[in-house]
């Protein structure tokens, strides 16, 4: 796939503008950065209430809402939300509307991202979603929105955020729509979006292809899953029964082996839809970053007695981070009123997504399993007919207007088929131009994208059903109605129960044997076919649960769910479990030693930064034979404990490294967009080849009438990072440092970027943090091997240790901070804390809430 980047908006386009916008953010900061805080304390008129309602501020600005009813408590949430957050809330669903260009003017990056979600349309699932949806929830939301639009009536435009002021410099700022229930219920489908299955790898591979044009060698960089290594989530002895047929493929003999499906005018379209989707605006985290650490263990191996949970889901970063801290409680529980919860949340939703009550806790992971596929549709050369089972049918068509502040307005034709939208043409790029067939007939080749998401489904109930939810029963029940995104759900409760439990809405494929692709989803799908059209969903009973495993404890850290050839079939493409397999390991030796284990343990193995690429390469590399120069950097790796600590220069000699590696292997062989990204996968591939140092990987067909075996392209790996490295860092190796190259920068999605004035990006995007850490640790700082830089591209977006014992006792810890305001000393007053690796108390009792109270807000009925 293409090198995404966060969506960046041209900004400020002239001379004039831009001087004009540095005076006024210099000029007017104490006025206009500061006018959007909100007061936390003192009384405020909510319309709606039908009681007072209490919001205590942590030192934080962490807020703890205390209200009579359900409708209440998310009504005053929804006004917390809009006083902290509103901007990134309005950004969120102009994203997810496919309305963007009405929020920031004419910009091109912008009306592209709104071509490709109006094609999605995820707006109209949301719409149809809400009519399917339990009437609590639909309160719910409904009460959430009025919450919003109570702050957003009492708020001048100007106030609700500095980013308004900003943008009016360049176009005519509306005043902000009233919020709907809607614009909650679509932002799910982004969530979706950044958290789904395989449709990268399904995309590389065909893509790749067009390159190598051996299956073997492509099958050569998407090794099987290593699971005599890496131990899957749920051991065989604990995989509950589960019916036949549920889904899955047995192995093929290979994709297109005739050559007629992946040629030259599908490669075109297969480019123009990797234009498409790297259009799109990722909002949690996209690509090789995205991913997460969940473990929970039980109360025979921790002090206390009782479980230990801990999460920590790796995102991208940005400012302000992507989630909000929240506590909800009813004044009394009970069934009219039954919310007593606290934890994660997003701006723009009620609830919570992931936390605990007084009596369950519960973390999630991305499962990963395969619910997109692309299929490849034949169309007629007028482009209103696609091949079907021998017939040609027609599309269904409609016309998306998108608006454009300031601009002309523009018009899309979107054409759906069974399979979903076709997508290879949003960009005017995709239409393949018609080319013979051996029928002598001119057809064309597009691509339309299936996605679960795109049928209404109940995640908004699951939230819900999580935050009431006691025990194991519950938390099925709750999974159940979690349809997207697909995710590992691990619970722990205060009686002493921990499982594990997968959800999620899961397409059925058929058993396809003698078509020219695998029918598992791993390659573009002839849509010409109906063979290998989705036969339905898994049913939620058969995906894969455990309960109180005799090891004690249950790791989903991304890696296979269960061993191969288990059903049902979730996917083949899974993280290759070194995160997971090193948080197993690392628990295995504590039991074996008889250590109990408590929060602060817990919490610093979430701040692992042991390297499995470390363990894997180093040994190769130490029996080379290199210059004197390059050995000082050599020397460094020789007792070098595999830790990528700040402080390491071994860390950023290995990392340059294993940077080179990547690129004196791979570069020659494969287009730009599929250079080695250094993720999970990549250190699976590079351990085969170890073990084959002739392989026609390792040549360089760069260098002339020269063919380089592994050795070679290791000297010059060391080699060449030990120059760089000096540039870089300076010529005396034992005094690099990991930190100055690894930094955690997070950006603001709209004004963060370069386009902006220094002035406004200061304000605007935090200062870099050193991080320990890096891809595929436990720590997880990914970066990017293929962008010429170490800087973090995902990570840990929060931590937190839940101790059922004590939920008082527990920890959490935000990237940011709680506030979408720059000029508040919550919009980064948790950073420092986070790249350090620390956590804050987190009190959940309402006792302990109040002695950790700083600020408090009543709000009341309105009249």
């Amino acid at each position: 796939m293409p090198r995404r980047r966060p969506l960046r908006l041209v900004l400020l386009g002239t001379a004039a503008v831009l001087v004009l916008a540095i005076v006024a953010v210099a000029a007017v900061a104490a006025t206009v950065v500061r006018r959007p805080l909100p007061d936390h304390g003192g009384t405020a008129d909510l319309a709606g209430l039908g009681a007072e309602v209490t919001v205590l501020r942590d030192q934080r600005g962490v807020a703890d809402i205390y209200a009579e009813t359900a409708e209440d408590l998310f009504r005053a949430q929804g006004y917390v939300h809009a006083q902290d957050r509103f901007f990134e809330m309005d950004y969120r669903r102009h994203v997810t509307a496919g309305r963007l260009s009405e929020l920031v003017g004419e910009n091109d990056e912008a009306l592209a991202a709104d071509k490709v979600i109006r094609t999605f349309g995820w707006r109209a699932v949301a719409e149809q979603e809400w009519e399917i949806l339990a009437p609590e929830t639909r309160e719910a939301l409904t009460a959430y929105a009025e919450g919003v639009n109570a702050y957003l009536d009492a708020t001048p435009t100007e106030s609700l955020g500095v980013e308004y002021a900003v943008l009016g410099l360049q176009i005519d700022v509306a005043d902000p729509d009233p919020w709907d229930p809607i614009d909650s219920l679509a932002w799910l489908k982004a969530m979706a979006w950044d958290l789904k299955g395989n449709y990268d790898q399904e995309l590389s591979r065909a893509l790749i292809y067009a390159t190598v044009r051996d299956v073997g060698r492509v099958n050569d960089l998407f090794p099987r899953y290593p699971q005599d290594v890496n131990a899957p989530i749920v051991a065989e002895g604990d995989v509950r029964p589960t019916a036949a047929g549920v889904g899955g493929a047995p192995d093929h003999p290979g994709a297109d082996p005739d050559g007629t499906l992946l040629g030259a005018e599908l490669q075109r379209a297969l480019d123009a839809t990797a234009e498409v989707l790297g259009a799109v605006p990722h909002l949690l985290g996209e690509g090789d970053g995205t991913g997460s650490n969940s473990w929970v263990v039980s109360g025979e191996h921790t002090v206390s007695g009782s479980p230990i949970l801990a999460n920590d889901p790796h995102l991208s970063i940005s400012a302000p981070g992507i989630w909000s801290q929240v506590g909800l409680h009813c004044t009394a529980v009970g069934p009219e009123c039954p919310y007593d919860v606290s934890g994660f949340g997003f701006s723009g939703f009620p609830g919570v997504i992931i936390g605990h009550n007084a009596e369950l806790a519960w973390g999630i992971t991305n499962l990963g399993a395969d619910v997109t596929d692309f299929f490849l549709q034949r169309t007629s050369p007028a482009g209103d007919t696609y091949l079907r089972d021998g017939e040609q049918v027609p599309f269904e068509t409609r016309t998306e207007t998108i608006e454009v502040a300031g601009g002309p307005s523009e018009e899309i034709e979107v054409r759906t088929t069974v399979h979903g939208p076709i997508i290879s043409d949003v960009m005017d790029l995709g239409r393949v131009a018609a080319s013979p067939t051996a029928e002598g007939s001119r057809r064309t080749t597009e691509v339309a994208l299936a996605w679960t998401a795109l049928e209404p489904g109940h995640t908004a109930d699951a939230v819900l059903a999580f935050a009431t939810a006691s025990d194991a029963a519950d938390v099925a029940a709750a999974a159940a109605l979690f349809d997207v995104p697909s995710q590992n759900i691990v619970f722990a409760t205060t009686e002493g129960q921990i499982g594990y439990q997968a959800p999620g809405r899961i397409p059925v494929r058929a058993r396809v044997l003698d078509g020219p692709v695998p029918s598992d989803g791993t390659w573009p799908r002839p849509g010409w076919d109906s063979r290998y059209d989705w036969q339905g969903w898994v049913e939620p009973s058969s995906m894969p649960a455990v309960l109180d495993p005799a090891v004690g404890y249950v790791v989903a850290a991304n890696q296979a769910v269960t061993a191969s050839g288990t059903q049902p079939f979730l996917t083949a493409d899974w993280d290759y479990g070194y995160r997971s397999q090193r948080i197993r390991d690392q628990l295995d030796a504590l039991v074996a030693d008889g250590t109990r284990i408590d929060v602060e343990m817990t919490n610093e193995l979430q701040n692992d930064a042991w390297s499995p690429y470390a363990e894997s390469l180093i040994p190769a590399l130490l029996e080379l034979e290199v210059d004197a120069f390059t050995e000082e950097g050599v020397d460094l790796l020789r007792d070098w404990d595999h830790v990528q600590g700040t402080d390491s220069a071994a860390a950023a000699y290995f990392s340059a490294v294993w940077a080179k590696l990547l690129e004196l292997t791979f570069w020659d062989d494969l287009p730009e967009d599929q250079w080695p990204s250094g993720n999970s996968r990549w250190l699976a591939v590079v351990e085969d080849l170890l073990d084959d140092p002739d392989s026609a990987w390792w040549d360089d067909r760069r260098t002339v009438n020269v063919v380089e075996s592994r050795d070679e392209i290791l000297v010059r790996a060391l080699t060449e990072a030990r120059l760089e490295l000096t540039v870089e860092l300076g010529k005396t190796a034992d005094e690099w440092q990991w930190g100055r190259l690894h930094t955690a920068a997070p950006e603001h999605p709209v004004l963060g970027g370069e386009a902006a004035p220094g002035p406004v990006r200061e304000l605007v995007n935090p200062s870099p943090l050193a991080v320990p850490g890096g891809s595929s640790i436990i720590n997880a700082t990914s970066w990017d091997a293929a962008a010429d830089s170490f800087a973090v591209t995902a990570a840990p977006s929060m931590r937190m240790v839940v101790d059922l014992a004590d939920l008082d006792a527990s920890t959490w810890v935000n990237l940011t901070g709680t506030s979408g305001h720059p000029g508040s000393v919550h919009y980064t007053d948790q950073f420092s804390a986070w790249a350090e690796g620390e956590t804050f108390p987190w009190p959940f009792r309402r006792e302990a809430v109040e002695e950790a109270s700083s600020r408090e807000l009543t709000l009341r009925p309105a009249g």
